[in-house]
């Protein structure tokens, strides 16, 4: 490796980690300021605080690195445009495309970081930070999802199993307002409700109050009654939570599989956990994408200098998040293909890098 690319290197990296070791303090620091008050009542102990702050650490630092990375190159790039060294350093001899090189090897490094902590921190942090909002916190600690949790558990042979809950409760594993149906074909079976259903860790079943069954017959339908009534469902109390939350705190592994468990269960909403997955890949990638464009947006000495180059990025990289968001709630909410809509940002991008590279090198 030259000293030009070592130099290069160094200033991609060294950047990089101050943009992170910047932001990701003001940014706990916003978050501390809105949730002192809950843990103060909480009384959440100082322990528990750290390790959430640590999570959440790792959580955004994954979730914001693509815009991190493509600042600290406009900063540090246009810093070597102000100064006249890029011009030095083509005029030495060497091409634009030499001159990217040691700016690839960076991304990569920083891509191949990125996959690790996509597949094997993040998950666990993911974990660690919600579970600490839903449970620490008061107004959260009652439910993980306000809205009503509809779900297909079963579609095996004509056979269609369905539950619903009103509410669930994390902390306690409980949830509110139950019911369950078994059908075959479009006939029903059977139906059970409960005002509340709990799950029971040690035996692995679940206790239903007021438990009230109706099974459909030829003439007359049969109706039990209970007060407190002990069921084994083919459903576990994860099926509950929140559909993102769930797919968020899985390693790559354990994601698929669970896919593939939905898939044959004929949960509707399946593309909420693809989104999740696909985006491990497509967002470590976006690295090389806007390492390209801020490259070539700041190797030219502009006008306006570094603030000119800067507010070009800002542009850029909030319109890089809003397609994101975008098209993957499309994807979330539609028939619309989830893989298609989480790489739609890079291939729009990808398209736009080879353009701005044409022109830089000009």
């Amino acid at each position: 490796m030259k000293i030009i690319d070592k130099y290069i290197l160094t200033r991609y990296l060294g950047t990089f980690l101050v943009m992170l070791l910047l932001f990701i303090p003001i940014g706990i620091v916003i978050d501390v300021s809105e949730k002192v008050n809950k843990m103060i009542v909480n009384k959440t102990p100082l322990l528990d605080i750290l390790i959430y702050y640590g999570d959440f650490t790792i959580y955004f630092a994954n979730l914001l690195f693509p815009i991190f990375l493509f600042l600290s190159v406009i900063w540090f790039t246009s810093k070597l445009a102000n100064n006249t060294e890029i011009i030095a350093i083509l005029s030495s001899g060497i091409s634009f495309n030499r001159f990217l090189r040691p700016y690839l090897i960076g991304a990569s490094i920083v891509t191949l970081f990125a996959f690790l902590m996509g597949f094997i921190l993040v998950p666990n942090a993911s974990k660690g930070f919600n579970d600490f909002r839903y449970t620490k916190l008061k107004e959260n600690s009652q439910t993980r999802e306000t809205n009503d949790i509809f779900r297909q558990i079963k579609n095996e042979k004509n056979i269609k199993e369905y539950i619903y809950v009103s509410n669930y409760s994390y902390s306690s594993k409980t949830g509110f307002n139950f019911v369950f149906e078994k059908c075959m074909g479009n006939k029903l079976l059977y139906k059970v409700s409960a005002t509340r259903i709990k799950y029971n860790e040690e035996s692995k079943d679940y206790t239903l109050f007021d438990y009230k069954k109706r099974t459909i017959g030829k003439l007359n339908d049969v109706i039990e009654f209970s007060d407190k009534k002990n069921e084994i469902y083919n459903f576990e109390p994860d099926d509950l939570t929140p559909l993102i939350y769930v797919a968020e705190t899985m390693t790559i592994h354990n994601l698929i599989n669970f896919i593939d468990k939905e898939k044959a269960r004929g949960n509707s909403n399946i593309n909420e956990y693809q989104v999740v997955l696909y985006k491990k890949f497509s967002l470590p990638i976006s690295a090389f994408i806007l390492t390209i464009i801020a490259v070539a947006v700041s190797a030219m000495k502009r006008r306006g200098g570094m603030g000119a180059n800067l507010a070009i990025g800002i542009v850029i990289a909030f319109t890089f998040i809003f397609l994101d968001k975008v098209f993957g709630s499309i994807a979330s909410k539609s028939a619309f293909s989830p893989l298609l809509a989480v790489w739609i940002p890079n291939i729009v991008f990808g398209i736009l890098a080879v353009y701005l590279l044409r022109n830089a090198k000009r």
